[in-house]
């Protein structure tokens, strides 16, 4: 260890849990712990956590990754925090929560948004004046899927309207942390985004909109006061410090949502700089000097957590979830029919994929088990196995998994690139995901570009948080992080398999366009 360095505690809430770390001032992680905490699905969409288990799990997290970095409190200079984004947790005047937070999978808001944007006429569901407005003033609009904000505070205005009343902010996931460490109600410019009541033409002053607020439904009062990412928002409670191990009285940055926290985390800080985030979810993104809204595949460039940026937006729902729906549900259901599964079941996941071949012998998985955002904002539609037979694999299906989430983020690929007209090659990749050798190759092959893994890609969130506020805090400028994140291995696209896939991406985009009334007969509720 550096006796001269300076850390900061970084906190990433992701779905399955908060991952704490200690990153020092350039970047380097001196230790970090995981701890888990449930999902709650609920009839009709829904999509829940318990926050105050969020709060538990992140400073049981903090005190384990401070012990496992043997650092002294005294070097921990300030906090920063990312989270899942597009989440919403109501609390009362005192902070106390009202209910469980509803989290970026919930579309149970479906319904509330689709009448709240429609008008007299409507344009692919959404009255022409509002999304005009919307459109010129956030660069985005409300998905019709229900997973925004904006949907959650709806659906409780609707179906829960004494906690609607009794609320006194509705506050995205890293916001309540930040409320949790500083007794501060606030959002970052770049969190409050996907509510869409904000007027982001002037990047470097973003405001609310009172129009978009009463376009919305919403009102003000519940919504936090706006600050900047990089701003310092105050000072740990003493009582959040005891919980957490550190020294009350150190800055707490402002911070950022997962998405921008990976974009600075993977080092891909400059202009047409993309990375590949392979986690629970996925996106592919990198940062753009425009803003611009492609409202056919639910693309827009949105404020980035570097000030004066903005980011190219967009998310594949399910991901890595699609494996663990096979570990829980397929191989290793809790039904006591199966044994528990092995703690390596990843490693044996790879070895399975590896065993068939590209192509999985002609099987194609569509990996929409929650609904898609991009590049098609539908939340009816499924996922499945296609062309399955009597000779196909339990390897084959394996395989055929990695594959389909590689084929729709190829689809999505081809759209992001259509947006920023430019070719993304090289692609940084991090997340869980790109621990898998056979993922990231099949990946290279799928895309046709060269994928690039950054050292500890499942840290990328927690460095990226980090470093961050290293810049809040004058160590470090932006300019200076894609020097600081070194890349851990490279895979090149090999021709022939290439070839294969872009015969099947072919196939798979026909798999939806001629399933989609289908999904919607059937789940559309």
């Amino acid at each position: 260890m550096n006796p001269s360095a300076k850390y900061i505690l970084s906190i990433d809430l992701g779905t399955s849990g908060p991952k704490v770390a200690l990153v020092s001032t350039d970047g380097e992680i001196a230790g970090h712990f995981f701890a888990p905490v449930p999902l709650i699905l609920l009839p009709g969409g829904g999509a829940e956590q318990d926050a105050q288990k969020w709060w538990r799990a992140i400073c049981e997290a903090s005190c384990r990754a401070i012990e496992n970095a043997r650092i002294s409190p005294s070097e921990i200079i300030a906090v920063s925090a990312s989270a899942q984004w597009s989440g919403t947790v109501a609390v009362d005047r005192d902070g106390r929560l009202l209910a469980n937070a509803i989290i970026w999978l919930d579309s149970r808001g479906s319904a509330g948004i689709r009448k709240q944007v429609r008008g007299l006429i409507n344009i692919m569901g959404y009255g022409p004046f509002k999304i005009l407005r919307w459109l010129r003033l956030t660069g985005g609009a409300p998905g019709l899927s229900g997973k925004d904000p904006v949907a959650h505070i709806l659906y409780l205005k609707t179906n829960r309207p004494e906690l609607y009343r009794s609320a006194y902010k509705f506050l995205e996931p890293k916001d309540y942390i930040n409320f949790c460490l500083t007794g501060r109600f606030c959002a970052t410019a770049d969190s409050i985004t996907l509510h869409w009541v904000t007027d982001n033409r002037d990047i470097n002053n973003i405001v609310y909109d009172d129009a978009l607020i009463r376009m919305s439904g919403l009102d003000r009062e519940k919504l936090p006061d706006l600050v900047r990412a990089v701003d310092i928002i105050g000072e740990v409670k003493k009582d959040a410090a005891e919980c957490l191990g550190i020294r009350p009285g150190i800055p707490v940055i402002g911070g950022t949502p997962d998405v921008q926290a990976a974009a600075i985390g993977s080092g891909a800080v400059d202009d047409f700089s993309p990375h590949l985030y392979l986690g629970t979810s996925s996106w592919l993104t990198c940062h753009v000097p425009f803003k611009k809204t492609d409202i056919v595949h639910s693309i827009a460039s949105l404020p980035s957590a570097i000030p004066g940026r903005y980011f190219v937006a967009d998310e594949q729902e399910t991901a890595g979830a699609c494996l663990n729906y096979l570990k829980d549900t397929m191989f290793f259901a809790d039904d006591g029919l199966t044994g528990k599964a092995p703690k390596d079941v990843y490693r044996l996941f790879d070895e399975l994929a590896a065993a068939s071949v590209p192509g999985a012998n002609s099987v194609i998985f569509t990996p929409w088990l929650f609904g898609e955002r991009t590049p098609v904002d539908d939340h009816t539609v499924r996922a499945g196995f296609y062309n399955q037979s009597l000779s196909t694999t339990r390897a084959d299906l394996v395989r055929a998994v990695f594959e389909g989430v590689a084929l729709n983020g190829r689809w999505l690929l081809c759209c992001v690139e259509g947006f920023v007209k430019k070719r993304l090659d090289p692609i940084r990749v991090i997340g869980g995901g790109a621990l898998s050798d056979i993922w990231c190759r099949i990946y290279a092959d799928v895309f046709n570009r060269t994928v690039c893994r950054v050292k500890d890609p499942v840290l990328a969130n927690v460095r990226g948080a980090g470093l961050l506020a290293a810049v809040a805090l004058d160590h470090i400028r932006f300019s200076d992080i894609s020097t600081l994140i070194p890349m851990e291995k490279t895979w090149e696209p090999d021709p022939e398999n290439t070839s294969l896939y872009d015969e099947h991406f072919s196939i798979f985009k026909q798999i939806y366009r001629k399933n989609r009334k289908i999904y919607a007969r059937l789940n559309d509720t």
